[in-house]
């Protein structure tokens, strides 16, 4: 269980160390492509801005705005004229300008284009990397400007910004563009080394997330060992004391008592096989619970199994006036006969406890993939939706949980039952319906699939 435990927290923290890394690394992937983009698009709108200033067109507000932001912004705060006033920029140093231009609009080109969306001609001293895109410059022509980034047949990415001038100018349109090759190329090798980066520190993480989950949960191991160990230890010591008081009250029951003092005696005898059973429930759960109990897996066909089974119950189920009978029957599984057939018992003993006079019992069996399925299915009073899921932990009684009449019992049965089937390899199920009945259903691996021999 502690194992389980150690598990689980190595895959918490496994799990809060990649989230942080995708959040840190993811964060800085999508910040550099705003960051490209929002650049791009400020560089577009100044080269627009620029071109428009040359054909002596007057600015929009968004696109003059856009480039007072690119000139605050690449010019390191000198005040600049726009392109085409007569008003001369002084600069602290002519690199500035130039390191500015040559890092964004140097790779931009510009597409002067008709009203039908044609080059007019190529102002661009190096090859166009692109032929006009006939949707952006349609969209312009119709609303006045277009922002779009188009993928080329060789899977290169273009950012294009068409803008239309006002009628009487020529040309009709402007399209300026940026390839995003170079953007491309850092976003993918910032990518892999995100990844490579997070792989390592997935592995590495992952054995400090071991041994971190091992430290902790080291108290809570010796501390369940050490239970392990008195339950072990007070249940062994309770044998003793428990047979005596029981040999002593059978002698003086047969010395001859009066009826009074013969059935308090009774009662003690009574009392006692209660606590053996119970102090045998808990050695049982404490070999299961450490691992201890050896099993002897063998092939048990169960339909002779179950038969026999129903056979011996079925003279308790008539005194209670029950009917108990086996169903359909099919299959083999590899299980500890003993063992299985203490689960069975278990489950029978609760059905008949359960169900009143005239009730039903019936026990079936069948393939169920790779498993076999083994059903005991009453219409006794039922289990509430809420109590289902607390009906296979220790000393839990529905009965007294639903305030009916106490049946016997230590509430260790169905425990002892479900900690059996996983000792075996198998699951078991549970579904009721108050006042119609319960369905306790075991699955086993089906005889030929290998498991383990022993926990």
């Amino acid at each position: 269980m502690l194992n389980r435990l150690r598990i689980n927290l190595t895959i918490f923290y496994l799990l809060a160390a990649i989230a942080l890394i995708a959040l840190v690394g993811g964060g800085s992937y999508f910040y550099l492509r705003n960051y490209f983009l929002n650049s791009t698009d400020l560089a577009l709108q100044h080269q627009m801005a620029t071109e428009l200033n040359r054909f002596g067109v007057p600015l929009p507000e968004d696109l003059a705005a856009g480039d007072a932001e690119w000139c605050d912004t690449h010019l390191q705060g000198q005040a600049a004229a726009p392109v085409g006033e007569d008003e001369e920029v002084e600069w602290e140093d002519e690199d500035d300008f130039g390191e500015a231009y040559n890092a964004d609009l140097a790779a931009i080109f510009v597409l002067p284009l008709s009203a039908e969306g044609e080059l007019l001609f190529n102002p661009n001293t190096a090859p166009l990397p692109i032929k006009p895109d006939q949707e952006a410059s349609q969209a312009a022509w119709e609303t006045g400007c277009d922002w779009r980034t188009v993928t080329l047949a060789n899977t290169s990415r273009v950012r294009l910004y068409t803008h239309r001038l006002p009628i009487g100018f020529a040309p009709a349109m402007l399209q300026v563009g940026r390839s995003l090759d170079d953007q491309d190329r850092v976003l993918r090798q910032l990518l892999m080394f995100i990844l490579i980066l997070g792989g390592a520190s997935v592995v590495f993480l992952g054995g400090g997330s071991w041994w971190l989950a091992g430290r902790s949960v080291v108290p809570a191991q010796q501390a369940w060992q050490r239970q392990q160990v008195f339950v072990a230890n007070a249940s062994h010591e309770l044998r003793a004391p428990l047979t005596f008081i029981r040999t002593s009250v059978e002698v003086a029951l047969r010395s001859g008592l009066p009826d009074r003092p013969r059935q308090l005696l009774e009662d003690v005898v009574d009392e006692s096989d209660h606590m053996s059973a119970l102090v045998e429930d808990l050695l049982l759960l404490s070999r299961l619970d450490a691992g201890k109990l050896p099993l002897k897996l063998e092939v048990i066909p169960l339909e002779e199994m179950l038969n026999e089974i129903a056979r011996q119950a079925k003279v308790m189920a008539d005194e209670k006036g029950i009917a108990l009978s086996a169903g359909d029957l099919q299959g083999q599984v590899t299980a500890d006969r003993e063992r299985l057939r203490q689960v069975l018992l278990i489950l029978l003993d609760n059905a008949l406890q359960h169900t009143s006079e005239g009730g039903k019992i019936t026990m079936i069996s069948g393939p169920h993939g790779k498993h076999v399925a083994i059903s005991v299915c009453d219409t006794g009073e039922g289990i509430s939706e809420e109590h289902v899921a607390h009906v296979f932990e220790r000393f839990y009684r529905v009965s007294s949980a639903r305030g009916k009449e106490n049946k016997p019992g230590s509430g260790l049965g169905l425990s002892i039952a479900k900690s059996l089937v996983d000792a075996l390899g198998g699951e078991i199920f549970l579904k009721s319906e108050e006042g119609k009945g319960t369905r306790v259903t075991i699955c086993l691996p089906s005889a030929g699939n290998d498991i383990g021999g022993s926990v």
